[in-house]
């Protein structure tokens, strides 16, 4: 049961012990109270303090004081309960965001296992959709305007249809258990590259250990990057564009020269580095890329430094920079 600590509020009236005759027996503390009125005082600066009803009195401020204290321990035993209502909320809200982000992983792992085929495409999708992104603007990006037909048709796009129509169906399914409302296509376009580019690491420790699924899986938790691919739900709830990006800003990557791509590559930030590990997202086949980007003498550094990670038995090193360039593409292009 709890007590109130305005019931502990002192009393403003006087008790003064007083002697009962009529109580005779020894053994009894013969002692009652009497009542006595009193008045609460009154004063300020420019007159004296004056007692209305004799020496038994109070002033005024000190009655406020005893009833704001009061009041502040009531408040104050009060708030521990509205403490433990928020941090229970919290959790909750927590381990649902986790259980649903867990539940569209799941569903974009099937759709890239099922379609391996068109895991290129997904990769140069979600490449594609954050390189409309204009710094001197700060326009474009991962917005999901890719979605619309009137971009997706466009030269630089080109076979994208069809990984573009599997995730039309994953968001299906997504949106048909999600409690807070449909998935972006922002989010889910990133998320779909996340899945792509894990599965193809997924993929490499499985034919590493003879085409053993389970033994593949068990050697890639224990030398792949699993861990870090936590950071991408960071960024997960943006909103969708709302109108196509602006024409002329994604090369026709399989068309390009290897300066094209270093200077588009260029006014995002990036160098030759960056454009060997992206090698992977710049066409259907890897390999004809990197053919491409070996015959510059900037870029082949990197390309044989990568191919020579892909050889190990983690990749760690390829995959942790994939991963670093992604999720960069996922926070910054946003």
């Amino acid at each position: 049961m709890r007590v109130s600590f305005l019931s502990t509020t002192p009393s403003l009236v006087s008790l003064v012990p007083v002697s009962d005759p009529s109580l005779n027996s020894p053994s009894i503390a013969a002692t009652r109270y009497l009542t006595r009125p009193v008045a609460i005082r009154c004063s300020n600066n420019n007159t004296q303090s004056v007692d209305v009803c004799g020496e038994y009195g109070f002033h005024r401020r000190d009655v406020l004081k005893c009833i704001g204290a009061s009041v502040g321990m009531e408040l104050l035993a009060s708030s521990g309960s509205w403490v433990e209502m928020a941090s229970a909320a919290d959790l909750i809200q927590r381990r649902q965001r986790s259980e649903f982000l867990s539940s569209i992983k799941e569903t974009l792992a099937k759709a890239m296992k099922g379609n391996p085929d068109l895991i290129p495409s997904m990769l140069t999708l979600a490449l594609n959709d954050a390189m409309t992104y204009d710094k001197a603007t700060k326009s474009g990006g991962s917005n999901g305007s890719i979605r619309f037909s009137s971009e997706l048709s466009r030269p630089e796009n080109k076979g994208l249809a069809a990984a573009m129509s599997l995730l039309d169906e994953a968001k299906k399914e997504i949106d048909s258990y999600s409690k807070g409302g449909p998935i972006s296509y922002a989010d889910l376009i990133q998320y779909a590259a996340q899945a792509a580019v894990k599965s193809t690491f997924l993929a490499a420790a499985i034919r590493k250990c003879g085409g053993n699924e389970d033994k593949g899986r068990t050697l890639y938790a224990a030398y792949g990057s699993s861990g870090q691919w936590g950071l991408f739900d960071r960024q997960f709830g943006r909103s969708d564009a709302e109108e196509p990006d602006p024409e002329g800003r994604v090369p026709i990557w399989e068309k390009a020269s290897v300066q094209e791509m270093k200077d588009k590559f260029k006014e995002i930030g990036f160098g030759p580095r960056q454009l060997a590990v992206m090698s992977a997202f710049l066409g259907p086949e890897q390999s004809a890329t990197e053919a491409l980007l070996v015959n510059d003498p900037e870029v082949i550094p990197w390309v044989q430094k990568y191919q020579r990670s892909r050889e190990t038995v983690s990749q760690t090193d390829y995959e942790v920079r994939s991963l670093f360039l992604l999720l960069y593409f996922n926070v910054a292009r946003a």
